[in-house]
């Protein structure tokens, strides 16, 4: 891998890991299209995931210190509520990663028709989403649960994250401004976890990608992560999902005509 290919690949996991458009599944189209397998390669799919934690950070600093404010009073307030229901949405995808990781890793073969076709579900959840009448729900453990279940069906390539957790917060009446906050603070955890994980679990002295790389990976995606990051409050909360709907179609149809004619 290039320097330019990490730029690339950085740039991508910044952009698509917030947008609505499956980080996953442009970097399966990106593997088929230049060849670059960012996904195989753990030191730099570690970087770029970092890099996209400390965007979240960045841009919730403020909310993240408030919740460890009254998380450290020891005793149930608003910010324990939160904290808890971010706990609860955690569990579906920790249940996936513990017992059917392999299995999920196996789907990363750079399968245009799954990606196809999941861009296409993305496009559809985001489009019933957008036409969902606004309301002013707050979140609820029941919710939580929901849009943690959503978060972990999102494993799947083409299937977007924040796609899917964000639509299905506002299908259960979420306020926009509420859902997109916590579509993104929810999954700090588990990719943090993840990476420790992959750390303890790394060949000892394993070192397949240059210096050079992993930082302009790392810095690529984290400023295209924090724009993102910031541009996506603003799409929700003005309800301008629908664009992003028709992207996700476009892109869906591209891959599975692809597919079909290669």
């Amino acid at each position: 891998m290039s320097v330019l290919e990490a730029i690339i690949m950085g740039i991508l996991q910044g952009l698509t890991e917030f947008l609505p458009v499956s980080s996953s599944g442009h970097l399966e189209l990106a593997s088929y299209i230049f060849g670059i397998e960012a996904e195989s390669n753990l030191q730099f799919t570690m970087a770029v995931h970092a890099a996209t934690v400390l965007s979240t950070v960045t841009v919730f600093f403020r909310q993240i210190a408030d919740l460890f404010r009254g998380l450290f009073r020891f005793r149930m307030n608003d910010q324990t509520r939160y904290v808890l229901n971010l706990l609860i949405s955690m569990i579906p995808i920790a249940v996936v990663g513990l017992f059917f990781k392999d299995a999920v890793e196996g789907l990363f073969t750079s399968n245009l028709l799954l990606v196809g076709i999941m861009l296409l579900v993305t496009a559809c959840l985001l489009t019933f989403a957008g036409l969902a009448r606004p309301r002013h729900g707050r979140i609820a453990p029941k919710n939580a649960l929901l849009i943690g279940i959503a978060q972990a069906l999102a494993v799947l390539p083409g299937l977007s994250r924040s796609g899917a957790t964000i639509s299905t917060g506002l299908l259960l009446g979420v306020e926009r401004s509420e859902v997109s906050k916590f579509s993104f603070l929810m999954v700090l955890i588990p990719i943090i976890g993840m990476n420790l994980l992959e750390i303890v679990g790394m060949p000892a002295g394993e070192s397949s990608v240059g210096v050079w790389q992993l930082a302009g990976g790392f810095a690529a995606a984290y400023l295209t992560g924090t724009l993102a990051c910031r541009w996506m409050i603003r799409i929700v909360n003005r309800g301008k999902l629908v664009w992003f709907a028709l992207y996700c179609a476009a892109v869906g149809l591209a891959a599975i005509g692809t597919y079909l004619l290669s």
